[in-house]
């Protein structure tokens, strides 16, 4: 797919808009516009890069590192208990770029099994908000992971 054809790498380059959360040279973590919870945000390599499958060995590391930074974020930035990590592979995946789901959780918040309930933002005002607080948080220090 040509990039400028895919969302993904529109949010990448920076001519399509969205939250961003997360910025290393080959990661990117923004803000999903149709959270399953407020702060659900979406781990991308910048490179375009259809599924797991065909992610290149040396984007591995950065890639999941960022996932595992943007899961503490939830905890520290939004008080979640945990998150709910997840990525589809071609079957249920909405834009044909790799991301995976960071999804912020508290116990008794309502997520069963693998039907995700679609929450909106207020606002653009409170969309940014959540961001604000995840970019806090993960570039505080201690947050445990060096992505580079």
């Amino acid at each position: 797919m040509p990039p400028s054809t895919c969302l993904f790498c529109r949010i990448s380059d920076g001519t399509e808009p969205a939250e961003v959360v997360l910025a290393t040279p080959d990661v990117l973590g923004f803000l999903d516009t149709r959270p399953v919870f407020k702060g659900h945000v979406l781990v991308v390599p910048r490179i375009h890069t259809g599924t797991l499958v065909d992610l290149s060995p040396a984007l591995r590391d950065p890639f999941l590192a960022a996932v595992q930074q943007v899961a503490h974020a939830m905890t520290t930035a939004l008080g979640a208990q945990g998150s709910f990590v997840a990525m589809n592979n071609v079957v249920s995946q909405s834009v044909p770029h790799l991301h995976c789901h960071v999804v912020p959780r508290t116990k008794g918040d309502g997520l069963r099994g693998f039907f995700w309930p679609r929450v909106r933002y207020d606002s653009e005002e409170e969309l940014r908000e959540y961001a604000v607080r995840l970019r806090l948080a993960l570039d505080a220090p201690g947050v445990g992971v060096d992505v580079q």
